[in-house]
């Protein structure tokens, strides 16, 4: 059972990557596709921008299911399901054929809703954000494609190219349904009391907004820079791929970065960096003549959104740790979103005024909108537990988390009880029991916790030498956006001395 826990990110990782590798077919051998099937402009830009709407638009189902059915099932049939639009696609004769193989191509994008569903069960908090970045290096998927897919198709044929991609997939249905985890911890909540519990939270659109920009761009680059680079700059098709799976890799290696930045720093502040270099990245892309600057331009987008990629889905489970699958699939999908509209965009502005500075000018715009709402989040958050003990100092502090372990306590405390942080550290607060309050006194506290969120009361309790004392109790309830409970708050003083007197 153990070793079976233990295969699942790197099985769920390599089945992201055949879902990536089909999901960018159509934009990674376009420059040959255009070739046999006559395209405008306009219509190349919609067939590479389809398959990022159900890719995006089916995340939130996916996620939903995965906490429902588990990640076994869900990636199972989705390779299974994308053989067919893969063998339509290797039959396609018309821009229509190019739109529906296109669209069913966006269920390779959508599976990314899975991974970031489940792994988290198998990991403690403190390390969600580096886990789900090992798992989005899945990315590199669509780095394959774009450079291996135009060396088949060059070789070959681009229809024998498409085929190929059908050994994949028919592979990972069997990996999965060999290895995956038949007892995936599962939560039977209905999609639609998931959704009225968070869609009214500013936080998850915020989210929403930020990975809509940061994965966004990433996906907008990706099915975009092939044909660009070949139409604008006379690049070889090969050539092209190549830069791309380039650009492709950068930021795929700089997602489990971003999450292990998040575990190891405040995910706030590495958003900061994120949005700002993201704001110059921008503007360096709107004035970019050459090559070597569109070149520095592309890469540093790579770069910052990279790391954003990997953060953003640290914040998640800190602001929603029972909606995590649902929430997940919200803010992937918005991702995904934000990758099909600039390359729309951008090839209209091209035919109106013949350049693309305004289009990579609102990509600078976004960013710098996403850095002032992330420095509103961070200055006016509430929930941080070292702010609370900061208020607090002058009285002794206990923190648990939802399961009354003890995370956290000040130097009140130690002085209180005799015992320093490091002795009770994954303990119970039982540990300061006297035995006086019986089993009923308990039970009506944790009653009135349920109901009112706060308990107050005089309680006797032991310190670490043995003698009994009497305090002063006040405990409080914090709970996450969508109303979880994540944390519990003792706040007490010694009164024993008081009565004396």
């Amino acid at each position: 059972m153990q070793n079976v826990k233990k295969l699942q990110l790197p099985l769920q990782t390599l089945s992201l990557v055949t879902g990536f590798m089909v999901w960018v077919l159509l934009s990674s051998l376009m420059s040959f596709i255009k070739q046999d099937i006559s395209l405008t402009a306009g219509q190349i830009s919609l067939i590479t921008a389809v398959p990022v709407i159900l890719g995006s638009v089916l995340r939130v189902p996916l996620g939903y299911y995965t906490n429902k059915f588990g990640a076994r099932w869900l990636f199972i049939l989705s390779m299974l399901f994308l053989i067919l639009p893969v063998g339509y696609l290797s039959m396609a004769n018309s821009f229509m054929d190019l739109i529906i193989a296109g669209l069913f191509l966006g269920i390779g994008g959508a599976v990314f809703s899975v991974g970031v569903t489940s792994l988290p069960k198998y990991y403690p908090k403190e390390k969600h954000g580096f886990v789900n970045g090992i798992y989005g290096v899945g990315n590199i998927g669509t780095a394959v494609t774009s450079f291996g897919a135009p060396i088949i198709a060059g070789m070959y044929s681009w229809r024998l190219a498409v085929l190929t991609f059908i050994v994949p997939l028919a592979l990972f249905a069997i990996l999965n349904f060999v290895f995956g985890d038949k007892h995936e911890p599962k939560v039977n909540t209905s999609l639609k009391q998931q959704i009225m519990s968070v869609y009214k939270n500013n936080k998850l659109w915020f989210l929403s907004f930020f990975y809509f920009l940061t994965f966004g761009s990433f996906v907008a680059l990706t099915v975009y820079l092939p044909n660009f680079l070949v139409s604008e700059f006379d690049l070889s098709s090969v050539d092209a791929g190549l830069r791309t799976a380039g650009f492709i890799v950068l930021c795929t290696l700089m997602r489990p970065i971003g999450g292990w930045l998040g575990d190891k720093f405040d995910p706030f502040k590495v958003l900061m960096i994120v949005f700002t270099g993201l704001t110059i990245s921008g503007i360096l892309l709107s004035f970019s003549p050459t090559i070597l600057l569109y070149t520095i331009g592309s890469l540093s987008v790579a770069f910052f959104s990279g790391i954003g990629n990997g953060t953003i889905f640290k914040l998640v489970p800190l602001y929603f740790s029972k909606q995590a699958g649902i929430v997940n699939g919200i803010v992937a999908a918005m991702g995904g979103l934000g990758g099909f509209f600039p390359p729309i965009i951008l090839t209209l502005v091209f035919e109106i005024n013949g350049h693309y500075a305004i289009g990579f000018m609102a990509l600078s715009q976004f960013a710098l909108a996403s850095l002032i709402i992330i420095l509103w989040m961070y200055y006016t958050d509430k929930l941080t537990i070292s702010d609370y003990i900061v208020k607090n100092a002058g009285q002794a502090i206990l923190v648990t988390d939802e399961h009354s372990k003890i995370m956290k306590t000040n130097k009140a405390f130690e002085k209180v009880t005799g015992y320093e942080e490091s002795e009770v550290i994954g303990q119970k607060p039982s540990v300061l029991s006297s035995g006086v309050q019986d089993k009923a006194f308990y039970l009506e506290m944790w009653d009135q916790l349920a109901s009112t969120g706060i308990w107050q009361g005089e309680i006797m309790n032991k310190r670490k030498n043995g003698e009994l004392y009497k305090q002063w109790l006040s405990i409080s309830t914090l709970k996450d956006a969508g109303g979880n409970v994540t944390n519990y708050v003792g706040v007490f003083s010694e009164i024993t001395e008081t009565k004396k007197a």
